[in-house]
């Protein structure tokens, strides 16, 4: 089973989701605003795609944190940030089990072999 992780109010996940019940793909969804997310997932995820790709350096939340908090940063202090305050993680992680699509394009969706 596939699981669709995010924040349901956020309009990528809104497409992501969109998108994947127009290709009648069966999946799961986990809030993990709402519901939290461990660490051992996230350290699963960051063996599979790097803690770069999920830490999202680019919204609100990481750039209001302190400059101490930005610098030097390296996996765990990236999966501390990311569990202190889960909208820093990328949006949508699309969980196979196998592997992980991090982002929505619909080109990748596309062209993945999670939903043959």
């Amino acid at each position: 089973m596939i699981t669709l992780h995010g924040i349901k109010a956020c309009d990528t996940m809104k497409k992501a989701r969109g998108w994947l019940d127009a290709h009648g793909v069966a999946y799961h969804f986990h809030d993990y605003k709402a519901a939290g997310i461990t660490r051992p997932v996230l350290e699963r995820w960051c063996g599979l795609v790097g803690w770069e790709t999920l830490l999202n350096r680019a919204g609100t939340t990481f750039r209001k944190l302190s400059l101490a908090d930005r610098e030097d940063l390296d996996q765990a202090k990236a999966i501390a940030l990311m569990l202190a305050a889960p909208s820093m993680i990328k949006r949508p992680v699309l969980d196979s089990g196998a592997g992980l699509i991090v982002g929505f394009k619909p080109e990748i969706y596309e062209g993945s072999a999670f939903f043959l």
